[in-house]
């Protein structure tokens, strides 16, 4: 009985381990935030996103995600806000060019949607954020022949959480987030 016992906590953690390395497309993987300027518009602003997806697709909440996002690849559109937007007074890229997201669990499984649960650390701050997550597709990209996954995803954080008060409140503390994200199977598993 006991070789039974200890045969299926073995084959349940080799199931548990099944996931598959996917690699973020910094061509298509970015995040775009939108805020409120003094109540007469809605700016946004986009930053690039490298990292990597580890996926189950037998069981969903063992997947994570660990994601780089490149603020110092701000763009508005603006150069000269994006140039004040590198400084000092918002994300001084000096001291902080990246952002990272680290997920710690899958929830709300639904269909094609669930949230990821992680922790961002944006100008030095960790915080603990929730991603709406929408899996767009799982297939064979017709271009690069590769296993491709593709998610999008929604997010709302408050700037101050994070050491960016500048212009609070006339620059709206509430930041909306949309994450674009397609990754590729790693070659090598």
């Amino acid at each position: 009985m006991k070789k039974l016992l200890l045969a299926l906590v073995a084959v349940s953690g080799l199931a548990y381990a099944e996931t598959t390395t996917y690699t973020l497309d910094p061509t298509h993987s970015s995040v775009e935030y939108h805020y409120n300027h003094i109540g007469f518009s809605n700016p946004s602003g986009k930053w690039l996103a490298n990292g990597s997806l580890q996926l189950d697709d037998k069981k969903l909440a063992n997947s994570s995600a660990n994601i780089t996002i490149q603020i110092e690849s701000i763009v508005t559109g603006i150069p000269i806000l994006d140039e004040h937007l590198k400084g000092a007074d918002f994300f001084d890229i000096a001291q902080y060019p990246t952002a990272t997201f680290v997920s710690s669990k899958v929830t709300k499984i639904k269909g094609k949607t669930f949230d990821l649960v992680g922790n961002l650390t944006l100008h030095g701050v960790t915080k603990p954020v929730t991603l709406h997550v929408t899996e767009n597709a799982h297939k064979v990209n017709p271009i690069s022949k590769l296993d491709t996954v593709g998610y999008s995803a929604t997010a709302t954080i408050k700037r101050s959480d994070f050491g960016l008060a500048a212009y609070v409140p006339a620059v709206s503390d509430e930041v909306r987030l949309n994450i674009e994200l397609e990754a590729a199977k790693a070659d090598k598993q």
